[in-house]
């Protein structure tokens, strides 16, 4: 069975050394989003993978496509259309400074085209689990439209959703959108949801006062559950910063049966943390599409997204066996 990740294409661009934006004319592209990064990730665990999105017709959305189907990703779904390729920005961070992104999505062939542009029925067919976030409905009136849509075929279907909350402030502040009204809608059909108190709180239109993180999210776990019937798993990233280059990051899964936590894990140098969301993302729900139990899900999640942070631009490059010599601290003697 087929796990269909839907959601917008990028293309990032990346000052090199260490530079400002614009510091000096070099930029480095790679392509990214985090729905493709699920993906690859995922066909790189071994899942069959597919990609469902709209890119231009032209030759920066044909190398996207050819990017994420080198990594062994059904690109089947993708529809293209007239337009830009949407684009975003990302000086890293250094020292004390912290890593920006600027997006330059306004106008992208996605943005354009997506409401209308895909056959759900025929993509849902054979599907298990559709994967999306919540960067879709952000990207405008045509993304919020479809990403309701494909949410609510999918429950249709029979088709198991998996939501990554994602919340994109500068996306939502650029249009009159809705974005607790839509991320609810959303979170309705999702059985598997990556989201924290904060999602929570701004869908639910509520506060969960606690000074104690960990209670905070048994409180907005609890509201979830009872809003969101067919919620069964809630899971999220426990970030440290010490500095940009090194962190500690722990996991969280909720269920309605109660807790299950993934040992911290020391990132000490790191190379990458953008996409490390979406390796998470990804491990979790390939150990659930395996049919693992939450504990060994969770923790071959985290180790993914440990892993992530090794190796620059958005996608995470890793295989299972990769993953599961990670998670077993066997991953620092040389190889031969």
């Amino acid at each position: 069975m087929t796990i269909l990740c839907f959601g917008e294409m990028l293309l990032r661009l990346t000052p090199n050394n260490d530079e400002l934006l614009m510091q000096s004319p070099g930029l480095t592209v790679r392509p990214g989003g985090a729905e493709a990064n699920v993906a690859v990730s995922l066909a790189r665990f071994g899942a069959e993978a597919k990609m469902a999105t709209v890119l231009p017709d032209n030759t920066l959305g044909h190398a996207a496509r050819d990017e994420v189907r080198k990594h062994g990703v059904d690109t089947r779904g993708i529809a293209f259309r007239p337009g830009r390729m949407g684009l975003y920005f990302l000086t890293p961070g250094a020292v004390r400074r912290p890593s920006e992104v600027l997006y330059d999505r306004a106008g992208s062939a996605f943005v354009e085209h997506v409401d209308g542009a895909l056959d759900w029925s025929t993509l849902l067919d054979g599907v298990e689990w559709l994967h999306l976030s919540g960067v879709t409905p952000a990207t405008g009136p045509n993304g919020s439209a479809a990403a309701v849509k494909v949410v609510e075929a999918a429950v249709a279907a029979g088709v198991k959703v998996s939501f990554d909350g994602n919340f994109r402030g500068k996306l939502w502040s650029e249009w009159a959108g809705d974005p607790p009204g839509t991320l609810g809608k959303m979170l309705a059909g999702a059985s598997l949801a990556f989201a924290d108190d904060r999602d929570f709180a701004l869908v639910l239109g509520t506060k969960f006062d606690h000074a104690d993180p960990a209670e905070r999210r048994r409180l907005a776990a609890k509201a979830a559950f009872a809003k969101w019937p067919t919620l069964e798993r809630i899971c999220c990233t426990l970030r440290v910063n010490d500095s940009v280059d090194d962190q500690t990051l722990s996991a969280v899964m909720i269920t309605r049966d109660g807790e299950h936590h993934a040992a911290p894990i020391a990132l000490t140098g790191v190379v990458d943390r953008v996409g490390g969301g979406d390796a998470f993302a990804s491990g979790v729900l390939f150990g659930v599409y395996k049919g693992w139990s939450n504990d060994e899900a969770l923790a071959f999640g985290l180790a993914a997204a440990g892993l992530k942070h090794s190796v620059p631009g958005d996608f995470n490059l890793f295989d299972e066996a990769q993953v599961r010599a990670a998670m077993a601290a066997d991953g620092f003697d040389i190889k031969r």
